[in-house]
């Protein structure tokens, strides 16, 4: 956006320049900064309904507070371009979410205001609980500030937090920024809760004490007295934070930079903990997203005149798509099936799942650990759960799988959405750690489709066992090969040969399969569709290995302790020595750009695998070219 059209804005570099603006002035730069976003994001894609609820409170917060010498800790972390852009990263807006750009989320390395790196939810209480002890240990005075949305706030590991902050004797400010809307609805008792607390007379009048008793800035004493009478008397349920130790004040209007700014001045006097409840709007400032804030959570690049546009039908469904139906076909054939997700309907295709099977559709909040149980408790009483869920987030819930899951050997699909990279979320998001994790824990199968087709065979298949299954599958279309109409799935724990080949077999976990046939044809080599993780199609490897001189495995995962190293594995246990080269994702963090870029940095597009195999096996194609 033009300086001239935010001239105020163009004067921020950092925080210290945001409180030399006079109070009058900031409504006036919270527009600026609004539009600001707006216009980037739309360039950009990225993250923009959270972002535009939190304006105000961003500027309120870093006008208040010393920052970075004060933290502020943003849970998830995807309302965060307002702070970025208030901390110095405004020019660089235009590279948010690309390779070498900013990233979608805190990060400490890219700045000193990012003070703690989130992008899963419900971290940031516990994060700044140990900052503000931290402080306290080091004989610093400095404030220690953890903003969560009341979404993340349906966590356990928010409560954990909570439960500790109101014993640990220290300042800690937990704002809790109450937009009843988290990425899917949000669900549970304590929303309701929250519901309850803001309808009606009683959010009207609470909200209007405040005002009246917030502009004034009255003595410490004077506010506390008459927070305590005329808003905490109105609210029994404030006493839930209450008794977690901590002084409730609230709701006050996030918007509103006249009730924002004075309460947090007053707050920052009070010691011990203290529990802000503001109350925003997703959106807030753009009508088409107040309107439809789930459309507007993630959008692409848009013209903010326009809107966003009725996608065009895509030539291919994307994986996410095919599970979906697969779900909805398979509960319209066994009635045992429920569907289960932490909160993202959405992002895992369950919508239409929802509609037409609500008594077996299960959203139970930001809480993995739960989702987990959940399911294998339904599936001790017969029913079969299919817990839709991403990579990464499973990680999440690791001791339950071994120890609700596992250990007892329940019949439960974990259909792993975003397994392997998946580009501008960056490593918070990729799945690339499962199969290593996964293949550890005895009666666990891990399933690991090449295409669309083979993915919905493959959930038939994990559906019809009688112990857990992971079918991972990545995010976005496939290969574009036809998906079948019936439910037949294929045979359990097999492979298959897709090309015949000489010398070198290259044993493909997934969708680089593809990228392994096309590098097979400038080698001439054998490629195999594993298809299962685990177990081990045992009997095809061995024959493989037994005609071929080498063997290449490839894998859209981590490379230590995943598919290739269970056919090291497998290979030794046999007593078989032979040349193995393991392709796959490296000993690091891959961070945000396209995924399809991102695969040719780590060689593991068809390219980069050619490139790999020939000069590991250089002898055999040497020797394959002196006896042609």
């Amino acid at each position: 956006m033009p300086k001239q059209l935010s001239p105020l804005l163009h004067t921020i570099h950092s925080p210290a320049d945001l409180r030399k603006v006079p109070r009058a002035q900031l409504h006036d730069l919270a527009d600026e900064l609004r539009a600001y976003l707006l216009d980037s994001v739309a360039k950009t894609g990225g993250h923009l309904s959270s972002n535009l609820g939190t304006v105000e409170l961003t500027v309120a917060l870093h006008y208040v507070f010393n920052t970075p010498e004060d933290r502020l800790v943003w849970d998830v972390g995807h309302q965060t371009y307002p702070h970025k852009i208030l901390t110095g990263r405004r020019d660089r807006m235009s590279t948010l979410r690309q390779l070498g750009g900013l990233s979608g989320f805190p990060q400490r390395i890219e700045s000193k205001f990012d003070t703690f790196g989130t992008a899963h939810s419900s971290t940031s209480i516990s994060a700044a609980l140990g900052m503000a002890l931290a402080a306290k240990i080091q004989g610093v005075e400095r404030h220690s500030v953890a903003i969560i949305g009341d979404g993340a706030m349906t966590a356990g590991m928010a409560f954990e937090a909570l439960n500790n902050a109101g014993v640990a004797d220290c300042n800690l400010l937990v704002i809790l920024n109450d937009n009843d809307m988290s990425i899917s609805p949000p669900v549970g008792a304590l929303n309701r809760y929250f519901a309850q607390l803001l309808s009606g007379r009683f959010y009207a009048a609470a909200k209007n004490v405040g005002k009246t008793v917030l502009k004034s800035a009255p003595p410490l004493f004077e506010l506390a007295k008459r927070l305590e009478e005329h808003a905490k008397g109105m609210v029994v349920p404030a006493t839930l934070f209450e008794k977690f130790g901590f002084n409730y004040i609230g709701p006050i209007d996030g918007h509103d930079l006249e009730s924002l700014i004075p309460t947090l001045e007053n707050i920052k006097l009070l010691k011990g903990p203290q529990f802000l409840h503001v109350v925003t709007k997703k959106g807030q400032g753009y009508k088409l997203a107040e309107a439809d804030p789930v459309a507007y959570h993630g959008p692409g690049k848009f013209d903010p005149s326009v809107g966003l546009l009725k996608p065009a039908v895509p030539a291919k469904p994307s994986f996410t798509q095919v599970f979906g139906q697969w779900l909805c076909d398979m509960a319209a054939q066994d009635q045992r099936l429920v569907g289960i997700t932490p909160a993202m309907r959405e992002g895992s295709g369950m919508v239409e799942f929802e509609q037409r099977f609500p008594d077996r559709y299960f959203d139970v909040g930001i809480a993995e650990q739960h989702a987990v149980t959940f399911a294998a408790g339904l599936a001790c009483e017969g029913l079969k759960p299919v817990v839709a869920i991403y990579s990464t987030f499973l990680q999440r819930a690791y001791d339950q799988l071994i120890h609700d899951v596992a250990i007892q050997n329940l019949p439960v699909v974990f259909a792993l959405d975003r397994a392997g990279l998946v580009g501008a979320d960056g490593a918070t998001h990729a799945g690339a750690y499962d199969i290593a994790y996964l293949r550890c824990i005895p009666n666990i199968s891990i399933a690991c489709p090449s295409d669309e087709n083979e993915c919905r065979q493959l959930l038939s298949t994990a559906f019809a066992q009688n112990h857990a299954v992971a079918v991972r599958y990545p995010r976005g279309a496939g290969a574009g090969i036809a998906v079948q109409a019936s439910l037949e799935g294929l045979p359990f724990g097999k492979g298959v040969v897709r090309r015949q080949g000489r010398r070198v077999a290259i044993l493909a976990f997934g969708t680089l399969l593809h990228a392994a046939l096309k590098a097979a044809e400038v080698l001439d080599t054998t490629v195999v569709d594993m298809r299962w993780a685990k177990p081990l199609d045992l009997e095809l490897l061995l024959q493989v290995a037994g005609s071929h001189q080498a063997i290449v495995t490839v894998e859209e995962a981590c490379v230590m302790g995943g598919a290739g190293s269970a056919v090291t594995e497998a290979l030794s246990a046999q007593g078989l020595a032979m040349p193995v080269l393991q392709l796959g994702l490296p000993d690091l963090f891959v961070e945000h750009g396209d995924p399809g870029k991102l695969l040719q940095m780590q060689g593991l597009d068809a390219a980069g695998l050619q490139v790999s195999i020939t000069r590991r096996f250089a002898s055999l194609f040497a020797d394959s070219a002196q006896n042609n």
